[in-house]
């Protein structure tokens, strides 16, 4: 029978065997917490109501980076299938994955591992399909796969559009600027698995990295594994099946002018069970020019192509990402 997983230990032997790799990421023990939790029902409440539960998801942005909400508006058959779709695409063969063979994803898609890894610490031990929402319909006709991805993606991308602009509302601005640029056409969903690894924790699921986005919606599994920095500390966060978690990423942070925070996040390996995650990217078009609210800023503007472009060329120079840094002033 064809292998699931990708050939990780054949591909990157030689950072197996390279003895400067030995006990890179011996196990720390990391305290689990929880995310400050926000029920969303509140903002349908009265005036009172919504106001504090703006005042919780501004403050946890600006403290965290990260919080989780409940009442959502994505009901829980909308996850529970989607999860099971997810589940089902990755039980395909490596090779039918790498193909696309019947797949019927866009070209380009399926990813696996870290090509540009010198060492295993770079290496990201996980598989995923990364997906423009606009090719999302394109997947094969009307299938079962497509029809919830769509769903998802729709009620997610309304959850994004509103808490961007309680976010922006709390900095002062009733801006239509996300409206305008945040579009189905430039946003991203991102299946995730993370088999298990029989070098953990030598290895991470995903390496330390801040996210190159506006905010980042996340629905994962029972299994455990994201981990965030919060006070200079690494902290493990504790998985809750009714939650999404929301991040902010790096785009915020500089229209905010630092006020909300784009924070480093990892997740790391099992070495006995596999971990499933669906990630929404709330992105801008390439083209879009991101300036600080705020004036004096200490960020120049840059236009999102740019800041990607950034990025692709740090990592191929210097094997990660620098990020936010680049454009200050």
């Amino acid at each position: 029978m064809e292998s699931v997983d990708p050939p990780f230990q054949q591909t990157y032997k030689a950072l197996f065997e390279d003895p400067v790799n030995g006990d890179l990421n011996e196990a720390v023990i990391v305290e689990e917490c929880e995310l400050p939790l926000i029920d969303l029902s509140r903002l349908s409440l009265g005036e009172v109501e919504r106001e504090e539960c703006k005042i919780e998801i501004a403050k946890a942005s600006q403290e965290w980076g990260f919080f989780q909400v409940v009442n959502h508006g994505i009901s829980r058959e909308i996850l529970e299938r989607m999860r099971s779709e997810q589940v089902k695409v990755f039980k395909n063969s490596f090779r039918e994955k790498v193909s696309g063979k019947n797949l019927n994803f866009p070209a380009g898609s399926y990813r696996w591992g870290t090509p540009s890894a010198t060492c295993l610490r770079q290496l990201a031990w996980s598989e995923a399909f990364h997906v423009p929402l606009t090719d999302i319909s394109s997947i094969g006709g009307p299938t079962p796969l497509s029809s919830t991805m769509e769903q998802f993606a729709i009620t997610v991308s309304d959850l994004a559009q509103k808490l961007a602009e309680i976010l922006a509302e709390k900095m002062g601005h009733k801006s239509v600027f996300f409206k305008e640029n945040c579009l189905s056409s430039t946003c991203y969903l991102r299946m995730n698995r993370y088999p298990p690894c029989p070098i953990s924790p030598e290895a991470f699921g995903l390496m330390p990295h801040t996210d190159s986005d506006f905010l980042t919606i996340l629905h994962q599994d029972q299994i455990g594994g994201l981990q965030l920095v919060k006070d200079g500390k690494w902290i493990a966060v504790k998985p809750n099946q009714e939650a999404l978690i929301i991040n902010i990423g790096d785009l915020f942070q500089a229209w905010s002018d630092d006020v909300y925070k784009s924070v480093e996040h990892r997740v790391v390996t099992n070495r006995q069970v596999e971990r499933f995650s669906i990630a929404y990217f709330f992105c801008p078009s390439y083209d879009t020019v991101i300036q600080s609210c705020v004036q004096p800023s200490i960020y120049r503007k840059f236009s999102f192509r740019e800041f990607r472009q950034q990025v692709q060329d740090d990592v191929k120079k210097f094997g990660n990402k620098i990020g936010l840094p680049r454009f200050l002033l």
